[in-house]
């Protein structure tokens, strides 16, 4: 394990998965779909870093939507530790996971696979996606994981920052949002005291 820019302990295993699952929720939920078709999956999947056997059909996204479902399951269970466990041994026994260490040239340092490197892609960002969820329970760190604080939106994110203040995602502008709002509701309330 490394510590972080953020000052969080993970692995880079932990960070990329962390990193990679927000945009994937939160592309059901306004932001830019990623599953919207096989040439937005594969951007996705380049821009993580995902590796190993691609299909680029439509069994392939569907497989990968029905993940998505599954993973936004989890957020909603941050709340109900026990729920999430089971929830999490499920998405562990469905994807097969079976760890292993290795390396490549995109990614020089040792790290954990979880899957053949042939197996199909939903299941080994599924088993991926299990082993981070079960190392933040194990850390006591599921705090990491949030919903947008904007009234009006619903997104996830990841916050790494070493105090845990992030507190707005990414996709909808909310933290400029509710900041702009504050201020002239602020200004609207000085101007009426005078």
């Amino acid at each position: 394990m490394t510590e972080t820019k953020h000052g969080t302990l993970f692995s880079q295993d932990v960070i990329a998965t962390l990193l990679a699952l927000a945009p994937l929720v939160n592309s059901e939920l306004g932001g830019a779909d990623v599953l919207a078709s096989q040439s937005a999956l594969r951007g996705y999947l380049d821009e993580h870093g995902w590796t190993g056997r691609r299909d680029g059909d439509e069994a392939e996204l569907a497989a990968m939507r029905a993940l998505r479902a599954r993973i936004r399951v989890l957020w909603e269970l941050l709340d109900q530790e026990e729920a999430l466990v089971a929830e999490v041994n499920s998405l562990l026994a469905a994807n097969r996971a079976n760890p292993w260490l290795t390396r490549h040239p995109e990614a020089p340092y040792w790290h954990l696979h979880f899957n053949q490197t042939d197996d199909p892609l939903a299941e080994r960002i599924g088993a991926d996606v299990a082993m981070t969820f079960a190392e933040l329970i194990r850390a006591d760190e599921l705090s990491r994981l949030k919903r947008c604080a904007a009234p009006d939106c619903d997104a996830v994110l990841i916050d790494l920052s070493r105090n845990r203040s992030r507190m707005f995602c990414d996709i909808g502008n909310c933290g400029n949002r509710i900041h702009v709002a504050a201020y002239r509701a602020r200004k609207a309330r000085e101007t009426q005291a005078r």
